[in-house]
């Protein structure tokens, strides 16, 4: 059985258990190849705390481009990140935004192997 801890030590809290989960019926060599595939489309949360802040001062809604929110990222860049108020809230939940996308991205790779 493979060790999530092992494979990926940069893994913390919610989003190490849930990566534990997936990898936990799978062989060794099996679940390197999910960790190998989610670390290339996994996103840093200190990388979309930048982008937010970014967002916040430069371009709105750049950190919901970046997390694949096209729409969302639409909508902060011609309302001014939902006048600034949208932008502020990213900022302060740039860890929850990285979790959900992260959890999605871990998914898609689990059901592209064929569970």
């Amino acid at each position: 059985m493979a060790n999530a801890m092992d494979l990926m030590p940069e893994l913390h809290g919610e989003e190490l258990a849930h990566v534990q989960a997936l990898i936990n019926n799978m062989d060794d060599a099996k679940a390197a190849r999910f960790i190998n595939a989610y670390r290339a489309r996994r996103k840093n949360p200190q990388d979309v705390l930048i982008f937010a802040i970014i967002g916040l001062l430069v371009i709105p809604g750049l950190q919901r481009f970046i997390l694949n929110q096209i729409g969302m990222g639409l909508l902060y860049f011609f309302t001014i990140g939902l006048c600034f108020i949208g932008s502020i809230i990213d900022l302060v939940n740039y860890q929850k935004l990285a979790f959900e996308y992260n959890q999605t991205v871990a998914d898609d790779i689990k059901f592209s192997m064929g569970s």
